[in-house]
């Protein structure tokens, strides 16, 4: 199947594109898109992998799916678009970061600057129903995400996960941590925000990783 997708995720998930779960999944959101309102819109479906292209990942963030919302999902996790109020589990990221590293927190929650520096936003779930979350749940989108982990952890090294919460820690049996930084910490929603989340220091964490393995740290603010 030919999937319009970012070149080197092209090249490393080929044999995905091409077995029948996706080609079922493919059929099943194309249907969906036709006849309710999905997001985000249909071109933002795989921004994170075109904004960070295979060969420049640095960080995983791992979300669940979409924002269900008009006119916040645009293919990133915890980031919306420009103009779009700064969602709840953004403003404590934002929050942990000033307290962990210092800096002025953005009076928005377009986070493409992180992605255009290597870090891969990834949700679980690429596509959601409007008002519905978790809709595509078990739709075939999750073995294609889990096979994106896999291929990260396999396929490179030095790669800092940060896994928040019960369900993207879930997926840590999926990479190697003997060559990559798994970080772990509750979600950073409001309802368990305070049970870990602040004072985690993953963001001052990840950047000393990444430069003890000779990579630019990333600018967070």
């Amino acid at each position: 199947m030919d999937v319009k997708i970012e070149k080197s995720w092209k090249e490393v998930l080929q044999e995905e594109f091409n077995k029948p779960y996706f080609e079922e999944l493919t059929n099943f959101v194309r249907q969906e898109y036709g006849s309710k309102t999905v997001f985000p819109p249909p071109k933002d479906i795989f921004k994170a992998f075109n904004l960070c292209p295979f060969n420049k990942v640095k960080v995983v963030m791992l979300g669940q799916d979409p924002y269900h919302g008009p006119g916040q999902a645009h293919g990133l996790c915890f980031s919306v678009n420009q103009g779009v109020r700064t969602p709840p589990s953004l403003v404590n990221i934002y929050k942990e970061i000033q307290s962990d590293i210092g800096g002025e927190i953005p009076a928005h929650g377009n986070l493409e600057h992180w992605a255009e520096q290597g870090v891969f936003l990834l949700n679980a779930i690429l596509s959601v129903v409007a008002s519905m979350p978790t809709s595509h749940q078990n739709k075939g989108w999750e073995t294609f995400t889990d096979e994106v982990i896999r291929t990260i952890s396999d396929k490179k090294e030095h790669v800092v996960f940060m896994l928040w919460g019960a369900y993207a820690q879930g997926k840590e049996w999926m990479i190697d941590d003997s060559k990559h930084l798994v970080l772990k910490a509750p979600h950073p929603s409001p309802l368990s925000v305070h049970r870990g989340f602040f004072g985690c220091k993953h963001f001052s964490k990840a950047n000393e990783y990444l430069k003890s393995n000779n990579l630019n740290p990333i600018k967070w603010i």
